[in-house]
């Protein structure tokens, strides 16, 4: 089978944390046929996706006293070629939010990747429609009070009203410019106004769920169905507990109301081609939904023992002789 990644630059990745490196790796492992490209060279050629193909060989990491270790280098690459997406059996949009009008632009020409040949995981139509944001506010049973709004009345009615609320940019990443509000802040008119530039730019509110100091649950979903979890707990100091905001992570269970949320966002992800996904859930409650590149696999393979890119691509693999 071969794959493609299309990925940010693969010298910026790291490969004991990116979940891309961990899925080529399994490929690799499995005696896949990888490739690597990135959005810019995308392009349409006589009605298909074409786009500059690089065959990469990943080394897979070791782990020693309970931290992944990678080789140096950690992967080998040859040269690239210019071809049809058509040619590969999986097409993977892996590269990391914001969702800018670029990575729109990237999602339409994926478009014209052929769905009689080629996956395309997750898929573009399905992307465009999932802000991992305001995506999950259709599952009204299983999120926390939430508005999305400019309007700085309507803001600052809500914060009051739930006393401690989040504010979130609708096109963040791992954390980045997520708020904490508090009705008896003086800065709170400011807060909001920088927020939503001034009026300018809806935001998400959330009210806000004193759980989060005990962590902030990743539950990674695979056509629908949860293989694996992993714990973010927030720093000293902060409320954030992604990753990349300082968070450290822990083993968990998945619990039998965080099922009923999964069973819940099934089959609309299934309807929209979100075939692999990451769901963030705080206190029995779902906050976010992320579709662009959700990452998780390493933190759970470590944590819990098992191997969800073998599982991933294992899966991949059946889909594809489904397809064909």
């Amino acid at each position: 089978m071969k794959l493609a990644f299309i990925i940010d630059p693969i010298d910026k990745l790291d490969p004991t944390h990116d979940s891309s490196v961990a899925m080529m790796e399994a490929a690799c492992r499995q005696g896949h046929e990888v490739f690597i490209t990135e959005m810019s060279s995308l392009s349409i050629i006589g009605g298909s996706a074409w786009a500059l193909l690089q065959p990469v060989v990943v080394h897979p990491v070791k782990l020693v006293d309970r931290k992944w270790q990678a080789e140096s280098p950690w992967y080998e690459a040859k040269s690239s070629k210019f071809q049809a997406l058509n040619t590969m059996q999986v097409v993977w949009m892996r590269t990391d939010p914001p969702v800018t009008t670029n990575y729109l632009y990237a999602t339409y020409i994926l478009d014209y990747v052929n769905p009689a040949t080629t996956l395309v995981v997750n898929s573009p139509r399905g992307i465009r429609a999932a802000n991992e944001k305001v995506y999950a506010l259709q599952f009204a049973g299983a999120i926390p009070e939430t508005i999305v709004s400019s309007d700085k009345a309507v803001i600052r009615k809500f914060v009051i009203s739930k006393g401690k609320a989040v504010i979130k940019p609708l096109d963040g990443k791992g954390g980045e410019g997520i708020l904490f509000a508090d009705q008896i802040d003086r800065n709170l008119n400011s807060l909001i106004e920088i927020s939503t530039k001034f009026g300018s730019t809806p935001i998400m509110v959330q009210t806000y769920l004193p759980a989060a100091q005990d962590g902030d649950k990743r539950i990674v979903l695979l056509d629908g169905e949860p293989i694996g979890a992993v714990n973010r707990i927030p720093s000293s100091g902060e409320f954030r507990g992604n990753m990349a905001a300082g968070g450290s992570v822990a083993k968990i269970e998945i619990t039998p109301r965080e099922r009923e949320i999964c069973a819940q966002l099934a089959p609309v992800l299934k309807r929209d081609g979100l075939y692999f996904v990451g769901i963030d859930v705080i206190g029995g409650f779902l906050t976010e939904v992320n579709v662009t590149s959700p990452t998780g696999i390493r933190e759970i393979d470590r944590l819990s023992g098992v191997n969800l890119g073998d599982r991933i691509i294992s899966w991949l693999v059946d889909r594809v002789r489904i397809l064909n």
